[in-house]
């Protein structure tokens, strides 16, 4: 049988697994998806922790000790997300060392309610850094207006970054333009720049599922006709312009001090409507130096009928564009969709973290109470919080 997950990787796709867990921790599980299905790397968000949390007896014993220490809930949600991503680095190591710093890496998200503070957000950074204490550690920053000065700092400081939620063009410009700012702040503060990574990012699906509400509401037969379009054609020109800043002067300098580029990350790369191929959001984005975080469904659909075409992006930037003007003609704004889905992306993960504290929270007193598993307490937190979803 073909492998098309090999197939993937060797076009220049890092196959990275958008879950993470402690049953899939102490299963072996993700360790044989490294092993087996090419996954070199980990993302994470409160959405995902919410639902682990909510589905395993395998938190029991430490929500017990927290309770019986007396922990507060903010600081136990800390303790046990650090705990799953400090784990998952360390299988991940392998990958990290196999690429000489590039892959294995795992994520964990700053508390996105901080997202327009950008002190907070850098504290935050710097906290969970020390608390996982692993190289291969990278720490999620949204890419607010507010975010990307603390982007720079974060990176200022030699913290590995994953810059997430953008959905726009000129606001990819602006984390790219931080990410350069901060390696420089970073090599003048004496950091060893090869030892610092950087991923940007870019949502995919979400930016289908706006556009093409508004193409029904439009209701023409152009408009329908460019359904399933536009978020294809916004990541394609992203990393057009990935191209230009990454083959610049400046980036050289950087690059001959050890640097290595910010990778364009394709994330929430799950199809949310049925009529579209469950493997799209994969196939039509490879290119050479790219990343691919998904779901363990798309990565077993990939494995099965995939197909790796080579480079389906830099010579798709013409039709792109076209694309995007057929979307303007027939009344679709896309400065007002990366607006809103910025907006929803970020008061999603905020409804998340919350119910992820609320769920911690549930399990605390009731591990305090010594009423059964504390976890179960929070599955219908759990379950609110999957609904809003985010990858």
């Amino acid at each position: 049988m073909t492998d098309k997950l090999n197939e993937l990787t060797a076009a220049g796709v890092a196959v990275w697994l958008d879950d993470l867990s402690r049953v899939r921790l102490s299963s072996g599980g993700l360790d044989q998806l490294r092993r087996e299905k090419h996954v070199a790397g980990v993302t994470t968000n409160p959405t995902i922790f919410a639902k682990a949390l909510s589905d395993a007896d395998e938190y029991n014993w430490q929500l017990r000790d927290l309770a019986t220490r007396g922990i507060e809930v903010e600081e136990s949600v800390r303790m046990l997300t650090t705990y799953d991503v400090r784990w998952a680095c360390d299988v991940m190591r392998p990958s990290y060392d196999g690429s000489e710093g590039v892959d294995g890496r795992v994520s964990i998200e700053v508390d996105p309610r901080v997202a327009h503070d950008s002190d907070r957000t850098v504290a935050e950074a710097k906290a969970l850094w020390w608390l996982v204490d692993r190289p291969n550690l990278f720490i999620k920053i949204p890419a607010t207006e507010e975010g990307l000065s603390a982007i720079t700092d974060t990176l200022a400081e030699g913290i590995s970054v994953n810059v997430t939620l953008i959905f726009g063009l000129d606001r990819y410009s602006a984390v790219m333009e931080a990410f350069l700012a901060g390696l420089e702040q970073a090599k003048a503060n004496g950091h060893d720049l090869s030892k610092i990574g950087s991923v940007a990012s870019f949502f995919v699906s979400r930016v289908d599922s706006e556009v093409d509400k508004r193409l029904e509401k439009v209701g023409s037969d152009q408009a329908k006709a460019l359904k399933g379009k536009a978020a294809v054609a916004n990541a394609q020109l992203a990393y057009e312009r990935y191209t230009e800043v990454f083959s610049s002067d400046r980036w050289k300098a950087l690059a001959a001090a050890g640097a290595h580029p910010q990778r364009p990350l394709w994330a929430s790369t799950s199809t949310k409507n049925p009529d579209y191929r469950d493997v799209i959001y994969v196939e039509e984005l490879i290119a050479p130096g790219t990343v691919n975080t998904m779901p363990e469904s798309v990565i077993h659909a990939y494995a099965d009928h995939g197909e790796t075409r080579g480079d389906t992006i830099t010579g798709a930037y013409d039709a792109a564009r076209k694309v995007f003007a057929d979307l303007e003609s027939v009344g679709v704004d896309m400065d007002d969709v990366i607006v809103t889905l910025e907006r929803e992306g970020v008061e999603k993960f905020e409804a998340s973290w919350q119910e992820l504290l609320d769920g911690v929270r549930k399990s605390l007193e009731a591990a305090a109470k010594g009423t059964g598993a504390p976890n179960k307490a929070a599955k219908g937190n759990a379950k609110a919080a999957e609904k809003a979803g985010g990858a």
